[in-house]
Parts: C-alpha cells; sequence; structure tokens
C-alpha cells in the first residue's frame, strides 16, 4: 500500500512555505534555531495553516514563552504607534484589512472584505495605507505588523504573490498596483516593526475570529 502524502508547512526556517518532501522540509529547519513547522493531511489544510499563525497548530503540550522569558533586545511595543492586521476567511477567500492606534485601539482604518485574496496581500495593503495615512498627517509613527512577509515586500517595494488574477479578484490587483506604485514614488522615516505575538500577545489590529 503506498505511504500517504503529507504537507509540510514551514512558518520560520530558511525558506518558509509548502512542501512535499520531508528531505527539503528538512533541510529548512534543521540546525535552524527556533524552527516552526508541522505535518498536515492534505494540500487544504497545508493552504490554511500557512495563512494562519503557528502557535494556532501546536499542540496544548507546546506553549507559548512566559512574558518573563521575553528576550532583551525584543523589549515592549512602543504604545505611541499604529498595528496593522489582515483576516482571511478560509471558506470564502474574502479579505479585509485594518489599522488602530496602539495606545488607544481606535480604529483608524478598515477595508474590504474583498473577493479571493490573500492574508498577506491584506497585511501588505495595510502596511501601505497606513503610510499613507501617516504621511498625509505628517507623522512618523511606527508601524506594527504580524506579518514578516509583508514586511519584506514593503522593503523590496513589490508584493511577490503568487495568487492569480481572475475576474473575482481584479479588484484587490488593481489595489496592489496601487500600493506599489506609490511605494515607488514616495518616500517614508516611518519604522515597519514586527508586532512579536508569541512575547506580547495578539496584534492590536487582530480581527479576533481565529
Amino acid at each position: 500500500m503506498a505511504k500517504k502524502a503529507k504537507f509540510y508547512v514551514v512558518w520560520q526556517g530558511r525558506k518558509t512555505g509548502i512542501f512535499t518532501d520531508w528531505k527539503e522540509c528538512e533541510a529548512q529547519i534543521k540546525g535552524f534555531e527556533d524552527a516552526r513547522y508541522k505535518s498536515f493531511e492534505s494540500i487544504q489544510e497545508a493552504e490554511t495553516a500557512i495563512q494562519r499563525d503557528y502557535w494556532d497548530f501546536v499542540s496544548k503540550k507546546e506553549s507559548k514563552p512566559a512574558i518573563k522569558d521575553i528576550p532583551v533586545n525584543i523589549g515592549k511595543p512602543i504604545k505611541n504607534s499604529i498595528a496593522v492586521d489582515a483576516a482571511w476567511n478560509t471558506s470564502s477567500g474574502d479579505m479585509e484589512y485594518q489599522g488602530v492606534y496602539y495606545a488607544t485601539g481606535e480604529r483608524i482604518f478598515l477595508q474590504g472584505p474583498f473577493k479571493d485574496g490573500t492574508n498577506n496581500i491584506g497585511e501588505f495593503l495595510a502596511i501601505v495605507h497606513a503610510l499613507a495615512y501617516l504621511q498625509k498627517k505628517e507623522s512618523e509613527l511606527p508601524i506594527y505588523s504580524d506579518s514578516r512577509t509583508a514586511i519584506g515586500w514593503i522593503k523590496k517595494k513589490h508584493a511577490n504573490t503568487k495568487l492569480v488574477l481572475t475576474p473575482r479578484n481584479k479588484p484587490v490587483f488593481e489595489m496592489l498596483q496601487r500600493a506599489e506604485r506609490w511605494l515607488a514614488s514616495n518616500s517614508f522615516n516611518n519604522k515597519i516593526l514586527k508586532w512579536e505575538t508569541e512575547y506580547w500577545g495578539e496584534n492590536p489590529a487582530d480581527f479576533g475570529r481565529k
């Protein structure tokens, strides 16, 4: 009887993503400090998992680091900042994003839902939206996002998405193009910072639907 295929999700490793071969997955995590990965029985489960947080899928025996274990170089988040986050519906494919002022929890913007998007795209658009908002306010407040992928896209000024263009998600791609044009033609001094969920708890802009 043929061995049932497994799908390996790597959230943190030399390369991240979904792998169908254990050897390939192992190459990304072996010897990598604090590697985060998990196997799934179907590609659908893996695709859902890669859009969410590693801690949503670990066993109860594993736990997030205690607050007392916060590394010195991480410290505490800056209260006077904007936090952004996106939500992606696994059943409908709808995506939306929002930004909040961290100190008060006040929502600054909310966009969507948009058909057939991805969480990473939503995170990217949210950061650009926050940058444009702060530029109009002539503010250099830092921006927090819990998406390493989106932060990386911002640095490259390009959303390296594998999402396929369809009539349903055409508005999403139009927004991506506008966002990339904005990044290409504008400069900013705002720091884009990683929200350390495992140490600080949920992103203040989280939609609370996990």
